[in-house]
């Protein structure tokens, strides 16, 4: 078993062939449907990282299966260009948005990706000039150690091969001014698109402080807004995940947009107004409560016994709510304070944003 083109490649056997069908998904029961039987299954790449074996491998039981690996596409383009893999981002992108690496993004970094085909090449490099990183060296590697082996160097923002074949990887020596997302919690409020309803950035980098992500945990996000604070938990670790549930439908397009720019598919939207639409959701291991605080939320959200929690207020009456169950709860209460720098005639003055109170606890 194996795509069309991994088939083709064989010499002539007795042995019977069958294409793998796409989606990926459809040719697992085929597989299994062969059970009893000598199954070989082609598969290139790296099918271990980013790849089909590791899937395959979940599929089958213990001793139905044996890997008979080869250098993998990472390891052969390191190979030609001298890279060293430890210094080097490596992406599997050929099922996956090209938003996926940027946060890899910055003047003098280096990826290398794997791409679906040379339309998707022609792509990566539209979305690298689109960001202002147009500058960047792309070199586009064909069917590495194979008999049709090719590599070539082109600038994306000069981008001009229209014949590029599958397999394909790019490596990406990044160059440009395009904007580099920060690493740290507390991003730039004009990278999500919002209406207004975003905790704002110093705010952000204080909850997600306070929320303190771990690795493979999950974070409800209640009275989402933008998702900006869904958007920053995702980004602390790759297993991470988020379920953001925002009750008007206009906001969580804002949020799946925010999702789709920086390539998340771990953050999940519900649509509806918490408690209700809390039912059925996987268990959380932290909760945030930016909008839509009341006593029935917190009544719904006290079963879930060491659950980490921070609740925004900024109206007296969510600040006794929060009051409330911080002497139930215990935890700590935080009254953030914030003034920007504004013109006040000929000179300069503070201008206070409403103040904002924080309870950081343990369920």
């Amino acid at each position: 078993m194996g795509p069309a083109r991994h088939l083709a490649l064989l010499p002539p056997v007795g042995a019977e062939r069958i294409t793998w069908p796409v989606p990926f998904a459809d040719g697992l029961p085929v597989l299994l449907g062969l059970r009893g039987r000598r199954v070989v299954v082609l598969a290139s790449g790296d099918p271990f990282w980013f790849g089909a074996g590791s899937v395959i491998a979940q599929t089958l039981g213990p001793g139905e299966w044996r890997a008979l690996p080869a250098p993998s596409t990472f390891a052969l383009v390191a190979a030609r260009l001298g890279w060293g893999l430890e210094r080097v981002a490596c992406l599997g992108l050929h099922a996956a948005p090209l938003a996926r690496m940027r946060g890899d993004l910055a003047r003098g970094q280096r990826l290398i990706v794997l791409m679906r085909d040379g339309t998707a090449v022609g792509n990566l490099a539209r979305y690298l000039c689109d960001l202002g990183f147009g500058e960047s060296c792309l070199t586009v590697c064909e069917a590495l150690g194979g008999p049709r082996e090719r590599v070539r160097q082109v600038v994306a923002n000069q981008y001009d091969l229209a014949d590029v074949k599958h397999p394909v990887a790019v490596a990406v020596d990044v160059a440009g001014a395009g904007v580099v997302l920060t690493q740290a919690s507390g991003r730039a409020d004009d990278l999500f698109a919002h209406d207004g309803q975003i905790t704002k950035r110093p705010v952000r980098a204080l909850a997600l402080s306070a929320l303190a992500p771990r690795a493979g945990e999950v974070l409800w996000d209640i009275g989402s807004g933008s998702g900006s604070v869904a958007v920053e938990w995702c980004l602390s670790h790759p297993s991470l995940r988020t379920v953001s549930v925002e009750a008007r439908a206009d906001r969580a397009v804002n949020i799946r947009a925010n999702a789709a720019a920086f390539g998340l598919d771990r953050l999940q939207v519900v649509e509806g107004r918490a408690p209700e639409a809390l039912a059925g959701l996987p268990r959380p291991d932290a909760v945030f409560v930016g909008g839509g605080l009341s006593q029935a939320l917190l009544d719904a959200l006290a079963p879930l016994s060491g659950v980490r929690i921070v609740a925004h207020a900024v109206t007296l009456e969510s600040e006794a709510l929060l009051t409330t169950a911080r002497a139930h709860f215990g935890g700590q209460l935080m009254r953030v304070e914030i003034a920007h720098a504004e013109p006040l005639g000929s000179r300069q003055g503070w201008a206070p944003v409403r103040p904002i109170v924080q309870w950081a606890g343990v369920l």
